[in-house]
């Protein structure tokens, strides 16, 4: 029997142009143009040659025969950067950091001789991260702020609309629509404190030489106490308040590793919120906001898919994997430095942030336009009401004299009859019509028995106090920080 050949893949391959190259989605579709400008390769590339003047300006100041027409130089040079002029250095050297301080010298040739003097690479791009990953969660902070802000508002408004509450995904006891909201304004909280907490946590690297000993600078200044004050001036300069007490060639990638976990935890939060949402949605009692001419479905014509709830969940889950990378990126450094971590680095945290950024503008567009169905809400309960309020209807007729034991029998036989009708036949839920007619439960008031509010506990005190004590006043704090993205999603 002759064995089938794999078809040959003939390609129409025209001269790379628009369109026919791959774009990363992040870049087209998801992202903001202002995390996508924050991790450009030119503001990554002008951040290195900034430290390199910060570098030469604290080494002139502690003595070395460093000029100021040399550090002018190089200052007049920082945003003139030939990218084509570092691609044919780094094919020839196959070194990126070495690419840069050449076509830095190109830019600035009076300075070419002092441009990255007793650094090593990761005094650049390890310090360059840190900053732009800074930066990043700044950004990242002030969008998470705007949707709390637009969330809060929201459960406020809805703290005393009664709901039905679910558990195991089956009907359970009542709470509010703004009580239910304000478990993902909870969460959402969390990860404006984990952002603050990297920000406070983080440190400059320093300026640590090949493999963290400072040697280099040692040799270069002649004393401990210039090599302490060169790193002290350097650290001050990049905005840090100090540097981490030891480090390697780099940092640890546990400070990457800490990061990325939190931009992981607020992926999994918004995968969770707009799951509830889509729930709600297939139930017709809440639905994220649906475009006067938006198209739900090419071939039924009728739908309202939550399409901006499944983009979130999507690129939600994209995130949450990038922490097991960052996981593995910490695992497989050895000794001082290992390079894999480098090409690893360069993919996971820009598409981190790019993909936090864009599930938080994702996030601020549903909240900010969220639907509440108040007539469908109201009829959802009223076909659970009746079983949930058999135990206060207990407690009454038991109160009016009432045997316990016979009541909870007969109120048992009476819902197993209304649960039949209603799972056999799709009847509506006629409890509360067989108890009625039971003499038993002839002294119980059904008009108070039945009103959804008796059976909310403090859903909506909880909820208040919540927006009052922890919500409005972070709000206050970081109201000049709060900013609304303005992108189309």
């Amino acid at each position: 029997m002759a064995r089938k050949r794999t078809p040959r893949l003939t390609l129409h391959a025209p001269a790379p142009g628009p369109s026919e190259t791959f774009e990363h989605p992040l870049i087209t579709r998801y992202a903001s143009p202002e995390m996508l400008a924050l991790w450009s390769p030119r503001r990554r590339y002008s951040l290195w040659r900034r430290l390199w003047v910060t570098l030469a300006e604290c080494q002139a100041e502690l003595g070395l025969p460093i000029t100021p027409e040399q550090i002018a130089a190089m200052e007049a040079a920082v945003e003139n950067i030939d990218m084509d002029a570092a691609r044919r250095y780094e094919r020839e050297f196959r070194h990126d950091v070495m690419a840069h301080i050449h076509a830095f010298g190109d830019a600035a040739p009076e300075a070419r001789g002092i441009i990255h003097l007793g650094a090593t690479s990761m005094d650049i791009v390890d310090n360059a991260d840190l900053i732009l990953i800074r930066d990043a969660i700044c950004l990242l902070h002030a969008r998470i702020l705007s949707i709390i802000a637009v969330l809060a508002d929201y459960c406020e408004k809805y703290a005393d609309l009664p709901t039905l509450g679910f558990t195991h995904l089956q009907p359970a006891q009542l709470t509010t629509v703004g009580k239910r909201a304000s478990l993902w304004l909870s969460d959402l909280l969390a990860d404006v404190h984990a952002l603050d907490m990297c920000v406070l946590d983080m440190r400059c690297r320093g300026l640590r030489g090949a493999t963290g000993t400072q040697a280099s600078f040692h040799k270069l200044l002649g004393g401990v106490a210039k090599v302490r004050k060169l790193e002290s001036l350097f650290t001050m300069h990049l905005g840090f308040l100090e540097c981490y007490p030891v480090t390697g060639q780099t940092y640890s990638r546990k400070v990457d590793l800490a990061i990325i976990n939190v931009l992981g935890s607020f992926a999994a939060g918004v995968h969770k919120i707009c799951n509830d949402i889509r729930i709600l949605a297939m139930l017709k009692e809440i639905e994220e906001p649906f475009g006067e001419n938006q198209v739900g479905s090419s071939a039924m014509a009728y739908k309202r898919n939550p399409m901006r709830c499944e983009r979130a969940t999507g690129l939600a889950r994209h995130l949450m994997t990038l922490v097991q990378s960052a996981q593995q990126t910490l695992a497989a450094q050895m000794l001082e430095r290992t390079l894999d971590d480098s090409s690893n680095k360069r993919i996971v945290m820009p598409e981190a942030f790019l993909t936090a950024d864009a599930l938080a503008v994702i996030l601020h567009s549903i909240m900010d336009g969220l639907v509440v169905y108040p007539e469908m809400i109201r009829a959802r309960i009223e076909a659970e009401l009746p079983f949930i309020a058999t135990e206060d209807i207990l407690m009454e007729a038991v109160a009016k004299g009432g045997d316990r034991q016979e009541l909870h029998e007969r109120i048992r036989q009476h819902s197993q009859a209304a649960a039949e009708q209603i799972k056999l036949h799709g009847k509506p839920n006629d409890l509360i019509e067989r108890l009625k007619s039971d003499p038993a439960f002839a002294k119980v008031k059904w008009s108070k028995i039945l009103d959804p509010k008796r059976y909310i506990g403090l859903a909506p005190q909880q909820t208040r106090e919540f927006l009052k004590g922890e919500v409005r006043p972070i709000l206050e704090d970081w109201d000049d920080a709060i900013a609304p993205p303005d992108v189309e999603v």
